[in-house]
């Protein structure tokens, strides 16, 4: 008992694009799922904009971000940034 490590629970994680920041601690962050249609078969893209706290205020719009899930910390932020993975999402490829 001389090690009292905490566990946390499993958390969801999402990776997502900076669409908003103009409200003060918080961004709104757009997180794409690209699936199958069961009955369709053709491909899918849904969109979801999660609203994340931003203690820092780093991010900024079209970077690309990470997220976690939280407790509720409003009455619709229940997401918190983790990283920011690259600004102005300088990964997506150039046509």
């Amino acid at each position: 008992m001389a090690e009292s490590t905490e566990v946390r629970g499993h958390r969801k994680e999402r990776v997502g694009e900076v669409v908003s920041n103009k409200m003060q601690k918080t961004i709104v962050v757009k997180v794409e799922r690209r699936f199958r249609h069961p009955q369709f078969k053709k491909v899918v893209t849904s969109f979801h904009k999660l609203y994340a706290h931003d203690e820092t205020n780093a991010a900024k719009i079209g970077d690309l971000v990470r997220v976690q899930e939280t407790r509720p910390l409003s009455r619709s932020k229940c997401w918190r940034l983790m990283e920011v993975l690259n600004a102005d999402g300088s990964s997506k490829t150039a046509a």
